[in-house]
């Protein structure tokens, strides 16, 4: 099945799930492979633009994110667009934990590729006993 516009339930769900992989694998070249080589990216406060860019943000995001895992659920679909949420977590340098929340509202190309990534993320300082995304279990995301 391709996962191409416009999208149905199925493929926005499949579409989000590939996604949730990607990230997971925290290779900053496997995941850019989903974007289109124009694609434009705001991530909080910071406006990416191209593979390369990309790439890059990725690779610093992953220096100071250590044993980040993540999940995203699906919120809405249409065409090609899909709206997600998702959490993540991961401790820095010092050893203290977050948990990461937010949004992201996705554009596709009629490739598939993703040409627009637009995220809002809220971090809250978490202890490690208050973990609760386990990386070798599937997870759905709870009610905040």
């Amino acid at each position: 099945m391709k996962l191409v516009p416009p999208f149905d339930a199925e493929t926005a769900r499949l579409k989000v799930q590939a996604a949730q992989d990607a990230w997971n694998t925290r290779e900053p070249v496997r995941v850019a492979g989903a974007y289109t080589p124009d694609s434009l990216w705001r991530n909080r406060s910071e406006f990416v633009t191209g593979t390369d860019e990309i790439v890059a943000f990725l690779t610093k995001k992953w220096e100071r994110e250590h044993e980040y895992v993540l999940r995203k659920s699906l919120w809405a679909f249409g065409d090609d667009r899909i709206a997600v949420r998702f959490q993540y977590e991961w401790h820095d340098d010092e050893g203290q934990w977050w948990r990461s929340y937010g949004n992201e509202n996705w554009e596709f190309a009629e490739s598939g590729l993703m040409r627009r990534r637009e995220a809002s993320i809220n971090d809250v300082k978490i202890t490690e006993s208050e973990r609760r995304i386990d990386p070798n279990s599937t997870y759905e995301i709870p009610a905040v």
